[in-house]
């Protein structure tokens, strides 16, 4: 998960003390939620401090898998900001609201997103049918 400047330019936390620009860890995205900077008390201009702050934060931080990680480093950032008027974004909000406000790049974004998981619940339905 990265975040993109108003200007476009993605932020990602992707390993260990190191926030790319435009090249995310796991490849090109496939699925966006749009943000409006409008949300944003102090608009773009507030938008892009907060992700800047939020990625020098994060460039002094060993990623962790679960617990620290390019989800964490998006939710300091809309919380830097007040996205929203709010400031208790997380890692489980952020993933309810990409899969709910989220829309899939094309529609071979749509099918490398959700692909493997429908064949691996079709692997396991067929294995406990079997069974």
């Amino acid at each position: 998960m990265g975040i993109a400047t108003s200007r476009g330019i993605i932020r990602d936390f992707a390993g260990p003390y190191f926030v790319s620009e435009d090249n995310m860890g796991f490849g090109w995205p496939t699925r966006y939620w749009l943000l409006d900077v409008l949300k944003v008390p102090g608009k773009a201009e507030a938008y892009d401090a907060a992700i800047d702050e939020a990625s020098e934060v994060y460039k002094g931080r060993v990623h962790n898998l679960f617990c620290d990680n390019c989800h964490s480093h998006v939710a300091l950032a809309l919380n830097t900001m007040r996205y929203d008027g709010k400031t208790n974004w997380n890692m489980i909000n952020l993933c309810f609201y990409m899969l709910v406000k989220g829309r899939s790049i094309s529609w071979c974004g749509f099918f490398k997103q959700w692909l493997p998981t429908i064949i691996f619940a079709g692997l396991l339905l067929a294995f406990f049918q079997l069974s």
